[in-house]
């Protein structure tokens, strides 16, 4: 028998109503399409519930001042409705420590204002995939740079920076062994099947320091290149 693709994980997202939420929804949909994660975007409290009530959602973002009934009420009633349903909520610097008393720990997340898309769309990722029993991700990190290399996403200082394949795999050569030399012939070991000349590495160096800053490799003359936090 023809076996039938999975249908699509759905978050419901929750956030005020504004020009700036549907255009922030339009672009958070677009980069979990692909991942086969459906974004859903509900405009208030009762809305949320309702939802939540009909089975609706496989994760929920809940912005802490959202109209309508109290957010902090809306938690708990989200929990008690689906209590396997993860939750991220989105707060206030200023209200952190009250909205960490309502989360689960376990399941649930929170992340402050202001944020990027790029690090709700890390959330979201993180949180289905500990929902559905996945090991979390391998994340490697130094000095603001974070290297999600399960997914080969790159993240400077909180946002999502494209790399070409051969600029990755540079950059998780050198992540790999941060504040060691990386000879040459390492690195072109890493992101080239052929041989290629030292100059043609030094090129796809100059690319990639262009993309996460141009401090963070050292070139150690005669040798290769280092990673610097």
């Amino acid at each position: 028998m023809p076996r039938h693709p999975a249908p699509p994980l759905t978050v419901l997202l929750a956030l005020p109503s504004s020009a700036t939420s549907v255009s922030f929804a339009r672009g958070l949909r677009h980069d979990l399409a692909a991942e086969g994660v459906d974004l859903v975007a509900v405009g208030d409290g009762i809305e949320l519930l309702d939802s939540v009530r009909a089975g609706r959602g496989d994760l929920l973002v809940l912005d802490m001042e959202l109209p309508g009934p109290d957010p902090s009420v809306l938690v708990g009633a989200v929990q008690a409705e689906s209590p396997s349903t993860p939750l991220i909520a989105v707060v206030p610097r200023e209200r952190r420590a009250g909205i960490l008393t309502l989360l689960r720990g376990d399941r649930d997340d929170f992340l402050m204002r202001p944020f990027m898309p790029d690090e709700l769309a890390a959330r979201i990722r993180l949180r289905l995939r500990a929902a559905a029993g996945l090991p979390a991700p391998t994340v490697l990190g130094h000095g603001g740079l974070a290297v999600d290399a399960d997914a080969g996403q790159v993240f400077v200082d909180g946002h999502r920076v494209a790399l070409s394949p051969t600029e990755y795999a540079l950059l998780l050569a050198l992540v790999e062994r941060a504040g060691e030399v990386v000879t040459h012939g390492e690195l072109a070991g890493r992101a080239w099947s052929e041989p290629v000349s030292a100059n043609l590495v030094q090129v796809y160096i100059s690319y990639l320091r262009r993309k996460i800053g141009s401090e963070r490799i050292r070139t150690v003359r005669g040798a290769g290149y280092q990673l610097e936090g």
